[in-house]
């Protein structure tokens, strides 16, 4: 694929700053693979999240967080509803997940960073990035209470457990969801969420310019221990980016595999043979090993864009 837009999602057809193209599209692919479903949560939901990143969410303010901010979600989001077509798609119709499994994803997967927004009582916190550890268990309060308003009050115990399908305040294999087809479900949106972002036309910018800043705030990049010593994991945006080849490969490509059942096949079923994510990724990590390489880190642009950002904010 050649000259793709910053804006667009993989296929380089949807805007993924676009709550209304991503929402449409979602629900094209579930009207599609669920014929006659009742898919009204879904279009609520997508409201309901894009209120809550632009601060008009009842007790909430609105996102501060650069790396997670709402695109991030959008691009999950869309991600989750394509792995779950392809899922359909490929499996023998005893083994589909089904409409409402198939909505619970996708909620999960609009309100997976949820735990990053501040509410109205935390206004003295300086950033939604301090709740970087713990912001899945946020995320996971936050599903509890707003999924009974979708009518999914049944639901909420087992969307608490698979939004931590996306994080790693729990190991995956301690993620307590008794039915297979909800572990497939955990599998999908954790895998979508990783896809998701690194397959990102601004993923390596985005990662040196807003993630270590995420990163420092939430005491990820230098961590004290009890006994006073310091952990310094990454010294600086350009040290993030050295060492994001290796995360991917040791710890992204692991986790996706091995933990999260290989759920990125999905994808091929749902574009009949091809996996756009993987070749964006493939694009992605290429670059970045042949920018290492060659010791020129000015190679990565600088300029790269949040829809966190203030009207006065400008990227350097």
């Amino acid at each position: 694929m050649r000259h793709r837009l910053n804006q667009n999602d993989v296929t380089n057809k949807i805007n993924v700053e676009d709550v209304d193209q991503v929402r449409d599209a979602v629900l094209d692919l579930l009207a599609a693979r669920h014929p006659g479903a009742d898919l009204t949560p879904v279009p609520q939901a997508f409201s309901d999240v894009q209120s809550l990143f632009e601060g008009r969410y009842p007790g909430f303010l609105s996102c501060d967080t650069l790396y997670h901010d709402l695109r991030h979600t959008l691009d999950v989001s869309l991600a989750t509803a394509r792995l779950l077509d392809g899922h359909e798609r490929s499996c023998a119709p005893a083994d589909r997940l089904g409409a409402r499994r198939a909505m619970l994803g996708i909620i999960t997967a609009l309100l997976h960073d949820s735990g990053y927004m501040r509410r109205n009582s935390e206004s003295r916190i300086e950033n939604g990035a301090v709740f970087t550890k713990i912001h899945v268990s946020r995320s996971a309060d936050f599903l509890s209470g707003y999924l009974p308003k979708l009518g999914f009050a049944a639901e909420a115990p087992l969307a608490a457990q698979l939004v931590h399908f996306t994080g790693y305040e729990m190991d995956v294999d301690d993620i307590k969801v008794a039915n297979a087809k909800d572990r497939i479900l955990g599998h999908v949106v954790g895998t979508a969420d990783l896809i998701g972002q690194i397959s990102d036309r601004m993923y390596l910018e985005k990662c040196r310019e807003f993630l270590y800043q995420e990163f420092v705030l939430g005491k990820v990049a230098r961590e004290q221990l009890p006994d006073g010593r310091e952990i310094v994991r990454y010294s600086s945006g350009e040290d993030l980016l050295f060492k994001t080849p290796g995360f991917y490969e040791y710890v992204v490509r692991v986790r996706i595999d091995k933990k999260l059942g290989a759920a990125d096949r999905y994808a091929e079923a749902h574009f009949d043979g091809g996996n756009p994510y993987q070749s964006e990724i493939d694009r992605n990590m290429e670059f970045l090993s042949d920018t290492l390489e060659s010791a020129n880190l000015d190679r990565i642009r600088r300029y790269c864009y949040s829809l966190s950002m203030r009207p006065n904010q400008a990227a350097a």
